[in-house]
């Protein structure tokens, strides 16, 4: 498997790490919880007919400046800097869970950012009579039940790149779950319910069939909100975050979407 070009762009004055394989229109993607400590099968799917494009969200593995984010505007701002330094403003997006939230967010504020936009199990919505689950108030065994259906494929995701710092690599995923507090405690909450009619890009919803983070009703939420056309899709087998548990399902989905 051929390794990604690797660029870095600064946002706020600090670096983030931009990948970048493929051919064809721009789709770009923002991870979801925990970011992305390396490349995945997924990105190959989606890079097979497009030139496939991942900025690293500030804090999360790549990424750096999230300690100067101080609410939720500030994330917003720099999610839209990021976006434009990878040279994504105007193309389809992708984002998974905490991503999602921001791609939906640019969607809303910054329309002519995006074309259409993909979002898997986005957070950003609360609702009390079914919360989302509180990724921060787990044990740290529990995590991977949590963020996929197959525990082993979050394991293989965080797991030490070859070459890490075996020392270092721990602080790195902390900072990762720091960022998105940082960015979403409590609860994932952003008020996004707001500004979901905002949204006029054509939108479409994936959501893991045993997602245990944020319920499916949620899905239909977003969808019935949105002003632009929109889709919902259940991928079977696959937990919070779909993409990892089950690539060439959620891949091939998002492109016979975009076709």
């Amino acid at each position: 498997m051929a390794e990604p070009q690797t660029l870095t762009v600064e946002v706020n004055g600090h670096s983030c790490r931009v990948w970048r394989k493929g051919s064809g229109p721009k789709l770009g993607f923002l991870a979801g919880f925990g970011g992305l400590p390396r490349w995945v099968p997924f990105l190959d799917k989606l890079a097979a007919t497009r030139t496939v494009i991942v900025p690293s969200l500030p804090g999360f593995p790549g990424g750096a400046g999230h300690t100067v984010l101080d609410n939720h505007l500030d994330w917003v701002l720099a999610v839209r800097q990021l976006l434009e330094k990878a040279e994504l403003a105007g193309a389809d997006l992708v984002g998974s869970s905490a991503g999602g939230a921001f791609v939906a967010e640019t969607a809303a504020i910054f329309p002519q950012l995006v074309k259409r936009i993909a979002l898997i199990a986005p957070w950003g919505l609360f609702d009390e009579k079914d919360p989302m689950t509180d990724p921060w108030a787990q044990r740290a065994d529990a995590v991977p039940g949590l963020m996929c259906a197959d525990p082993e494929k979050w394991k293989a995701l965080v797991a030490p790149p070859e070459g890490a710092n075996s020392v270092e690599w721990p602080i790195e995923m902390v900072r990762a779950a720091e960022a998105a507090a940082r960015a979403f405690w409590p609860l994932g909450n952003t008020h996004l319910a707001k500004r979901l009619p905002l949204i006029a890009a054509p939108t479409l919803l994936i959501w893991g069939e045993q997602d245990r983070v944020v319920p499916r009703s949620y899905a239909q939420a977003i969808a019935k909100a949105v002003r632009g056309k929109s889709q919902v899709t259940v991928i079977p087998g696959a937990g919070h975050l779909a993409e990892h548990d089950k690539p060439d399902e959620v891949a091939k989905t998002i492109l016979d979407w975009l076709a």
